[in-house]
């Protein structure tokens, strides 16, 4: 069949076009949008102001930020944190107050009635001739608590030992991005090396900003990049791969490198599927029910 054009009706093929033109109007099914290269942060962009690093720092997850921001972060949640623990030692010492006061109501409620039991038991002369039903027995197994009790020897009246609602808050510090546990101690100084050029702009206005510190091949979204974290250099993965891991040797300092003195980078993509995986956003919308 021959195409047609965006707004004729009068084809027999019903276009990818107009099925996206009608769903969007009709208000029902999901909508799914690619993330473009404008909506991915910059490989040297914190992760949490989205902005070129001054001071960066990274992760052993591989996930960049500006010192000043993650450290703030850090302290914002140590702040929060003690707030948290402030209020859940007065809501405890409140759980614990009312607890004791149940227990001691309890307690006394147990004595007033054995009090009254007590009070019942009066010396009567015998009367052999009038017989009088049974109205209570000591047994702790009648009255049908045989079947409640799971033992002749448990007594009825036991204390159940209620447990506590209230959760203790944690102390652990996540990363805003990856989710997993975060100290200061675990944070890396990056040192890019940045592109020689005799331009007087801003190194943050350059499109080309920073290189390889061993190759000086120039670094973007779409170049894999490694930190290297005993001097923070960074170099590429085909720098990595060919040149440093033959002889895991630091090129330049010529120190001996270990597995976990390299860090990969998680880059902030550039809108190709073969970089990301997550780029697709999505807005649920009501289903189309007949």
């Amino acid at each position: 069949m021959t195409r047609h054009a965006r707004n004729c009706t009068a084809g027999a093929v019903y276009t990818y076009h107009e099925k996206k033109k009608d769903a969007q109007a009709s208000g029902y099914g999901t909508n799914v949008q690619r993330l473009s290269k404008d909506s991915i942060k910059n490989f040297d962009a914190c992760s949490l102001s989205l902005q070129p690093c001054r001071n960066p720092v990274i992760t052993k997850d591989g996930y960049l930020f500006d010192k000043e921001v993650i450290l703030e972060y850090i302290i914002s949640k140590k702040n929060e944190y003690s707030r948290k623990l402030k209020e859940y030692d007065r809501l405890k010492k409140k759980e614990d107050e009312e607890l004791a006061n149940k227990k001691a109501s309890e307690i006394e409620a147990q004595v007033q009635k054995f009090v009254k039991s007590e009070s019942n038991i009066v010396s009567k002369p015998i009367d052999g001739f009038k017989t009088e039903p049974t109205t209570s027995s000591i047994s702790n197994m009648a009255n049908g608590k045989d079947k409640v009790l799971p033992s002749f020897w448990v007594p009825g009246q036991a204390h159940n030992t209620e447990k506590s609602k209230l959760e203790k808050p944690d102390p652990t510090i996540y990363c805003p991005v990856s989710g997993k546990p975060m100290k200061v101690k675990d944070l890396v100084g990056v040192k890019f090396t940045p592109v020689k050029e005799d331009s007087k702009k801003s190194i943050h206005i350059q499109e080309n900003r920073y290189m390889c510190a061993v190759t000086h091949d120039i670094l973007s979204n779409s170049v894999p990049c490694a930190v290297l974290r005993p001097t923070g250099d960074v170099v590429t993965l085909e720098c990595l791969e060919k040149l440093i891991k033959k002889d895991m040797i630091h090129p330049l300092t010529n120190k001996k490198l270990q597995e976990k003195d390299i860090i990969i980078m998680q880059r902030g993509g550039t809108g190709y599927s073969s970089t990301n995986e997550q780029l697709k956003a999505k807005k649920e919308r009501p289903a189309l029910q007949a």
